[in-house]
């Protein structure tokens, strides 16, 4: 390749994937690299499909550094943790001093503070930054929230302006949030608030179902029609339309055989813990990551929902109410982790056969509204 490309991006799973495509899509000429080499070779073969855009493929990391225009600028999508740091490692050693690299995965916002300033001691700028909207939003437009050096941020801010959602009256939806961990905490309190509202929305739907006895259909009319009005959100929408989808592997709607059982990737329990930290109540957010803690006990929920539990006294009582969840064999959960797979990509089980799956919601929704 002659020409320098103008960014970088490495890890390129779902979200990783989405973004180079969306940079590309913009006309900024893009280098991809991911340790796993078919994905470098799948992003291309993608990037040929969906409009021959400007996507180069490396599978080594010096010649993928070397491809970038200075002063290099690269993106990682990888895991928070450990992979963030041998990433860093694996990528520095080709880069010179001026060049940025920036994480934006969800990553603890002291470890980001950590690697601004080792990357400083390199010569390097570093940048956090939140990715919100999931693997459609990486796509078509994210919410970027990026923190750091905001020398890092003016080397990419033509990029991200035009990478970003497009919010009619109020323009991009990105802003350069401030120095060290801060985006990446403005990340973990976004998505700690969603912690809350997915429970909300399941709690609501565990009432409607169990009680009101409403089937998928009527619960995509009812979602449909609160999306039109001032609940009108992402996070109901995508509500309904999982209501809408059947099972392609058998009878039924597809929400009804997803486990009820949720992940998690471990912001909701962060912001839970600076709350903590810092003396502020939260407990909406506190109470939906206990029930996805209980969620993920799905076999001591099926045996104790066997069991017979002897009440009479007040302690019985008080028993009672403290294992509301615990004996409960069905929660609501298979309607977090349905949204989780439909913004995120995060997979579920299947109450029926073993295995993770994942299924394109979104693609399925948009058909069966044509």
């Amino acid at each position: 390749m002659a020409t320098p490309t103008r960014i970088g991006l490495a890890g390129l799973a779902v979200m990783g994937q989405n973004l180079a495509l969306n940079i590309a899509e913009k006309r900024f000429p893009i280098s991809v690299y991911n340790r796993t080499t078919s994905k470098v070779d799948e992003t291309v073969e993608r990037a040929k499909v969906e409009g021959n855009l400007p996507v180069h493929g490396f599978h080594d990391p010096e010649s993928f550094v070397h491809s970038i225009k200075k002063p290099r600028v690269i993106i990682m999508l990888v895991k928070a943790g450990a992979p963030v740091d041998q990433t860093i490692k694996t990528l520095s050693v080709y880069m010179e001093k001026g060049d940025c690299i920036i994480d934006g995965g969800n990553e603890w916002y002291e470890n980001t503070e950590r690697r601004e300033k080792a990357m400083a001691e390199l010569g390097l700028l570093y940048l956090g930054m939140g990715v919100s909207g999931g693997e459609e939003g990486a796509r078509k437009g994210p919410s970027l929230m990026p923190g750091g050096s905001f020398e890092a941020y003016k080397h990419i801010e033509d990029i991200l302006l035009k990478v970003a959602a497009q919010v009619p009256d109020s323009g991009p939806c990105v802003t350069f949030i401030g120095k060290g961990g801060s985006g990446n905490f403005v990340k973990m309190i976004h998505n700690g608030i969603e912690y809350g509202d997915m429970q909300l929305i399941a709690e609501a739907y565990d009432v409607l179902k169990s009680v009101g006895k409403l089937s998928n259909e009527e619960l995509h009319q009812v979602f449909s029609k609160w999306n039109k009005g001032e609940l009108l959100s992402f996070l109901i929408e995508i509500t309904a339309d999982i209501f809408s989808i059947k099972d392609d592997k058998g009878d039924g709607y597809l929400v009804d055989k997803v486990l009820d059982k949720t992940g998690m990737k471990g912001t909701g329990k962060w912001t839970v813990q600076q709350a903590a930290e810092l003396s502020i109540a939260a407990p909406t957010i506190a109470s939906s990551l206990d029930s996805r803690f209980l969620s993920g006990l799905k076999d001591e929920r099926v045996q104790a929902a066997a069991e017979v539990f002897k009440s009479g006294g007040v302690c019985d009582v008080l028993t009672e109410q403290a294992v509301d969840k615990q004996k409960r064999e069905q929660l609501p959960a298979n309607l977090v982790q349905a949204q989780r797979d439909y913004f995120g990509a995060h997979t579920y089980e299947r109450t029926d056969v073993t295995g993770s799956f994942h299924t394109e919601w979104f693609k399925l929704a948009k058909q069966s509204k044509i």
